[in-house]
């Protein structure tokens, strides 16, 4: 099924290092502290197509065609140049550089790069569409409201030993009837 290349073949019996596979290549960041934290970004090339649904618990960069639904709640999703969506994302942050048809939901952030284009509605805290960008929706920009509080009416008591005031009685005005 995959085709090996002639080069990489051991010979003498000698094991011979491989370069790391783009698939899912670990990239090096620092957090505030100083500290060096690796993520895993995975790739999916220009000649893959993936019809479905598409979970994932990385960042992911999309080169190929996907249709169906795209869920990546805690991570980065990347449509590459060559990358086409017919999806409805939902993803931490999004970053397009290709195509996309279908509502794009991110917790953080929406970038549409230079060239990049969405056809479909926003729903994110922030949004930025570069010149040269195309971009055809509605945008939500409306922030993930906290779970209210339901109040329960509080029947006030007077304090003990006051008497309770009654409410006003109307009055007639002149030539009506109170209360009939």
């Amino acid at each position: 099924m995959w085709k090996r290349d002639e080069a990489v073949r051991p010979t003498g019996g000698q094991p011979v290092a491989l370069p790391p596979t783009p698939a899912a290549a670990p990239t090096a960041s620092r957090t505030e502290a100083g500290h060096i934290m690796e993520r895993d970004i995975v790739n999916i090339g220009k000649s893959v197509v993936i019809k479905g649904e598409l979970n994932g618990s990385e960042d992911l960069t999309i080169e190929g065609h996907v249709e169906g639904t795209i869920q990546l709640r805690d991570h980065v999703l990347t449509i590459g140049p060559n990358g086409k969506i017919k999806a409805q994302v939902f993803a931490k942050a999004v970053i397009v550089l290709g195509e996309v048809h279908g509502n794009v939901t991110a917790t953080e952030k929406v970038d549409i790069r230079d060239n990049g284009a969405v056809e479909g509605d926003l729903v994110s805290p922030r949004i930025a569409i570069a010149e040269g960008a195309h971009f055809k929706g509605s945008v939500d920009m409306q922030k993930k409201a906290a779970p209210q509080q339901q109040t329960k009416p509080v029947a006030v008591q007077p304090p003990a030993g006051a008497t309770a005031v009654p409410p006003p009685v109307p009055q007639a005005a002149a030539g009506q009837r109170v209360g009939a």
